[in-house]
């Protein structure tokens, strides 16, 4: 080594941040909704009125899944904004007579009149928005299918029981709080194009709810009402169905009875993975979350980060250029793995990973081959939960309707708005989505196919028990979001909460940048990045990760950036 580069390499040091740091934006937060710990259950969820419901199913006798299931239906009545009846997602669960996680996997499909250049005009050009906003941008929805799958194979309780919570939390409405009236104000112009005059999301004077106002959703009411009475008949036929195929046929859209009639819940094995003796356990493919995950573990695997320090900068380029590696082989590889033949093997293997890792200097940051740099939407959209109890059982469920309040349609008379989860696939290879994922070809629109997600709902074990269980909202970001608590946790040795809430960074290739969270790394850390190479720009990086660790007891945090509450019993 020159003398230059061991100049070089005291400099970065002298940059870095050595210390555990706690994020310095919610440094004045209050705990109380956001930590909590417990005996025998704990719920942490991005809703204070769905984790209550899921306590008083618990106080009612129900098991973990009537949690989750009674959860799941009132977290689509108190965030309508990010999930809902209109649309999917992926249940990571656990017992301890299981000899491993599984996964139900009730993700959106492409409707069955769905072609491959749907939105491609005659140039070969994505025309714009047209994936991302009204009915063509809605996939066949799969969360009721699911909820109903789950409760069957798994609940104790009744389905009535569960699901009368949220009905009562329908009609009776509630304040909207502040992600909810802020994402009502930026979608404002979309769901006055789609809305009816009786939208419940508008006052009697034709202005849009704002932070404070009371929420009354008595059509969702009627339809969770349904789904009640008549299980899947009361979502996928009946007056449902029927409000469904009429708002489809009224904008031009594709989705058909037969769509529905046809959608299934598919039950599939966790992927597994293994970090310094703890094995990782997420979901497989049509998502993209848990190849990632643990391909950017192993990536890592080889380095001493502990030693480096949490946020310094050697870690935080160590971690980008894992991340960068990720997406990249994302978007070269990954698809609906029922649709196409997809060898991901080699992404999760050790040896895979030592081979890049070798290619990694420690003073200069990674180039990877770029041809195109797309603009990325920050966004919050999608919810998630993590249930655990003292016995180990435990359960991370992601859900989602993708965009806010997804395609802007509200199926009229019913309170269901209709996801927007076409823009996950490719349009085209090469093409981008709302979050700024590349495309590739075995991503592509093909009927009845799953679209490539990142959700990465997770549950990490030692000495075969689980010791951590995770997920986040927020996109593409979702994995990195979720490496990066595990890393604090796990390699750190930070405490859970400070694990959750330390500063975030992000990176994916497109755009060729790394995102810092906003005020939430030194100043010299950042200069430090900057020296080995990287553009930096602050961002809002969106994920709102909900976490239970067992340790003693059970250990629940709500991401202190976000409205959510972690308790237990």
């Amino acid at each position: 080594m020159n003398y230059f580069k061991i100049f070089f390499l005291l400099l970065v040091f002298s940059c870095s941040s050595l210390e555990p740091r706690k994020a310095p934006l919610y440094k004045g937060e209050i705990k109380k909704d956001h930590e909590a710990l417990a005996k025998d259950i704990m719920i942490v969820t991005q809703g204070k009125r769905s984790t209550q419901i899921g306590l008083d199913i618990n106080t009612q006798g129900g098991n973990i899944y009537d949690i989750a299931v009674a959860v799941s239906f009132a977290l689509s009545v108190e965030r309508p904004q990010s999930t809902g009846l209109g649309g999917g997602g992926f249940f990571l669960h656990y017992q301890t007579q299981f000899k491993e996680p599984l996964v139900v996997d009730f993700r959106e499909k492409a409707p069955i009149k769905s072609r491959s250049k749907m939105f491609l005009d005659q140039s070969g050009e994505e025309v714009k928005d047209l994936s991302r906003e009204g009915i063509l941008s809605a996939g066949v929805p799969g969360m009721v299918a699911g909820l109903l799958e789950i409760h069957r194979k798994f609940g104790r309780l009744s389905l009535e029981q569960l699901i009368a919570p949220s009905i009562n939390l329908a009609e009776k409405g509630f304040e909207v709080y502040p992600e909810l009236g802020e994402a009502l104000l930026k979608k404002e112009e979309t769901l006055r194009k789609y809305s009816e005059s009786n939208s419940p999301f508008f006052k009697s004077n034709g202005k849009i709810l704002k932070t404070g106002d009371i929420l009354i959703q008595k059509d969702l009411a009627n339809t969770l009402r349904a789904v009640s009475s008549f299980g899947r008949s009361g979502f996928y036929r009946g007056f449902v169905a029927q409000k469904i195929l009429e708002t489809t046929k009224k904008y031009n859209g594709i989705i058909s009875q037969e769509d529905l009639d046809k959608y299934d819940v598919k039950f599939r094995n966790s992927l597994q993975g293994s970090y310094k003796g703890y094995k990782i356990y997420s979901v497989p493919l049509p998502s993209s979350g848990g190849i990632l995950l643990v391909e950017i573990l192993n990536i890592l695997e080889g380095y001493n980060l502990k030693s480096l320090g949490v946020q310094s900068v050697e870690t935080i380029h160590l971690m980008n250029t894992a991340f960068g590696k990720g997406y990249l082989d994302r978007a070269l590889n990954l698809g609906d793995g029922d649709f196409e033949k997809i060898s991901y093997k080699d992404l999760i293997s050790k040896d895979y990973a030592k081979k890049f890792r070798d290619k990694i200097k420690i003073d200069k940051a990674f180039k990877f081959e770029i041809d195109k740099s797309p603009q990325i939407e920050e966004s919050t959209q999608t919810t998630h939960f993590t249930i655990m109890d003292s016995y180990g059982n435990a359960i991370s469920s992601t859900q989602t309707i993708n965009g806010y309040f997804g395609s802007g349609i509200m199926v009229p008379g019913t309170g269901v708005f209709l996801n927007n989860e076409m823009d996950d696939f490719s349009a085209k290879v090469g093409g981008s989505n709302l979050f700024g994922a590349i495309g590739g070809r075995k991503n592509l629109i093909k009927k009845e196919k799953r679209p490539l997600s990142s959700m990465t709902p997770t549950l990490i074990f030692k000495n075969g028990k689980p010791i951590l269980a995770l997920g986040s909202p927020a996109g593409t970001k979702i994995i990195t979001c979720v490496a990066q608590t595990i890393l604090n946790y796990l390699e750190h040795g930070l405490s859970l909460y400070d694990s959750v809430a330390m500063a975030r960074t992000h990176y994916q290739v497109y755009p060729n940048y790394m995102m810092v969270e906003k005020n939430g790394l030194p100043s010299a850390t950042v200069r430090g990045l900057k020296g080995l190479g990287y553009q930096v720009l602050e961002e809002d990086i969106g994920c709102k990760v909900q976490a239970i660790s067992l340790e003693n007891m059970l250990h629940g945090v709500s991401d202190p950036r976000g409205f959510g509450l972690s308790a237990g019993n």
